[in-house]
């Protein structure tokens, strides 16, 4: 399959940013003949990185260039920086516009891929597995699914932080930056809980859902509560726990499945 990383300039980012993309776009007839995926158009998977990562974490990390080629899949890696994937008020920090519209956009129109929702999809791991379900809930009409690795759903650790507090990853600072003013996360549209409460008041189609996290990650509890709300308001999804750290083990265990639920009618 082809690969590539380019820059372009992002409007919402204010500068030059980078992704990489894979387009499975020149196998060989033969193998394109035998796979019941080749018999549609490529559909787009957005993959998102995690804290500290770039947009090459996915191709040297994971199997996906083979996941690409198994499934008829156009991966679309773009950078995120630490930023959550959130929009912020200052000047060149909209990353959630960047990869939920402009990003879109911008693959749709240089390369020919799928337009539909159906077609388009997004996944992450960590701070990315966060992003991919804000990212899907932000732009409902956009995405079809979502499927979210070891997910850093830190909400409301976030919305209890103090001046002069923060936790082993970051400060008090870092996440009133990203994340706005904490004691007003939970009821604003940083919060994937919020999002999903809007969307119901407003009659919206709610993206499909997959998560998993592993049992010795030390983000088990925030991506059970996130279960249990979906579970309490009636939201279909998939819900997954095994033996695991936060780590390639355990996602290169799941991306596979993930994709595949994601491919399910």
């Amino acid at each position: 399959m082809a690969t590539a990383r380019m820059e372009f300039h992002s409007e919402t980012l204010s500068r030059t940013i980078p992704f990489q993309i894979i387009l499975p776009n020149d196998l060989p007839e033969m193998m394109r003949a035998e796979n019941h995926h080749y018999s549609r158009p490529a559909k787009t998977l957005f993959l998102l990185h995690g804290y500290t990562g770039g947009c090459s974490d996915w191709l040297c990390g994971s199997r996906i260039q083979e996941y690409s080629a198994a499934y008829n899949l156009a991966v679309v890696c773009p950078s995120g920086e630490n930023s959550f994937y959130l929009d912020g008020p200052e000047t060149g920090r909209g990353y959630g516009t960047h990869v939920g519209k402009e990003l879109v956009t911008y693959v749709r129109d240089t390369f020919g891929l799928s337009a539909r929702r159906e077609d388009t999809l997004i996944g992450g791991l960590s701070m990315g597995g966060f992003g991919a379900i804000h990212t899907a809930l932000a732009y409902p009409q956009t995405f079809s699914k979502a499927f979210a690795l070891s997910s850093a759903l830190i909400m409301h650790e976030v919305a209890d932080m103090k001046p002069g507090q923060g936790n082993a990853v970051a400060n008090y600072e870092y996440y009133r930056m990203v994340f706005g003013a904490p004691e007003e996360l939970l009821k604003n549209a940083n919060n994937p809980e919020e999002q999903i409460r809007r969307l119901l008041k407003e009659g919206e189609a709610i993206p499909g859902l997959y998560m998993a996290c592993g049992t010795e990650d030390f983000l088990l509890k925030e991506n059970r509560s996130f279960h249990r709300f979906l579970e309490e308001n009636n939201i279909k999804h998939e819900y997954t726990e095994s033996p695991g750290e936060h780590n390639w083990t355990f996602w290169n265990e799941y991306t596979e499945p993930a994709i595949r639920w994601m491919l399910e009618m």
